[in-house]
């Protein structure tokens, strides 16, 4: 199967061992999983991967632990945005280093940055990741700063390596012009994998996706098949999955309580501050889990379609 940038990417939570050490063995089940079931890639060290928070060593474990288990089956994009430069530029030239497929970055982050200092961060990041295409991370609700059309020219003209994005901003419409300006887009919302899709996205970047990735593997190897009924059933059947992974406002701690139950392995919880589940709450979530079928293993095969696609 060729590898390319499009598809199902999930951006999976960081399983954590209690000693604060990134769980290797839950890391690569869970990228197995997803692989098996039809995923081209994975969005690493995301939100959901609490990447912001992660220690310089935890996030280089990521990047190097992502490239083996994936090398040659699944593209890595990886996360390195960071609260400095320096730590932004250290975690570009680690992911290049561990054989990461490409880069991506949240903008600066807490102190409000001018368009200028932004795109200087960038380029610093970009020129560290080497020749590997570069992402934009575009999750205003949350960085406080959002990629539109105009920027993105810019930072095309000054940074030669630039891909594309993933857009979580709320805007929906401007996917269809990041397309046609030539980017690859990824929408970062899971619930609309089908939309996006018509509005010229290549793929869903999102959480959802770890948790049932055969359900928007399906969906994505529907569209590229040409089976619309098959897709929008398929669309109808995503809200659930979103529900679920939004469940008490604790998604990474979702994640990795359903993974964790269907992989067999701890997984770990979220790392303080951000939100845990209580006791009560994560038997509530393993509840409503179970009955979506979401923490039973399931036998992965995977079966090239039409288009390059992956059907499962």
């Amino acid at each position: 199967m060729k590898l390319e940038f499009k598809g199902v990417f999930p951006a999976p939570p960081t399983p954590v061992a209690e000693d604060g050490r990134i769980h290797e063995k839950a890391l690569r089940a869970l990228l197995d999983d997803n692989i098996a079931h039809g995923c081209g890639g994975f969005w690493m060290a995301g939100s959901t991967g609490e990447g912001p928070i992660l220690t310089d060593e935890q996030r280089d474990a990521v990047a190097r632990i992502s490239a083996e288990a994936c090398k040659g089956r699944a593209l890595v994009i990886m996360q390195a945005g960071a609260m400095s430069t320096a730590s932004a530029v250290k975690a570009a030239r680690t992911a290049r280093a561990a054989g990461c497929a490409a880069v991506c970055c949240l903008p600066p982050l807490f102190f409000r940055s001018s368009e200028r200092s932004i795109i200087e961060y960038y380029k610093a990041v970009a020129d560290a990741a080497g020749g590997l295409p570069f992402f934009v991370y575009n999750l205003p609700q949350l960085t406080q700063v959002e990629f539109f059309p105009a920027m993105m020219e810019k930072l095309a003209r000054e940074i030669p390596t630039l891909k594309g994005l993933k857009h979580s901003a709320p805007d929906f419409s401007q996917i269809r012009v990041f397309a046609d300006m030539g980017l690859t887009c990824f929408s970062g919302n899971g619930a609309f994998p089908l939309p996006a899709l018509s509005m010229g996205a290549v793929g869903t970047i999102d959480a959802p996706p770890s948790i049932a990735p055969w359900h928007y593997a399906e969906l994505f190897s529907a569209w590229e098949a040409g089976n619309m009924k098959l897709a929008q059933s398929l669309q109808e059947g995503v809200r659930k999955y979103v529900d679920l992974v939004w469940m008490f406002g604790a998604p990474a701690d979702v994640c990795k309580t359903v993974l964790s139950a269907r992989l067999g392995v701890d997984c770990g919880h979220s790392i303080p501050p951000v939100n845990r589940l209580t006791d009560e709450q994560r038997r509530e979530v393993l509840r409503v889990a179970e009955a979506l079928g979401v923490t039973e293993q399931r036998r992965g095969t995977v079966k090239t379609v039409k288009g390059g696609g992956v059907k499962v």
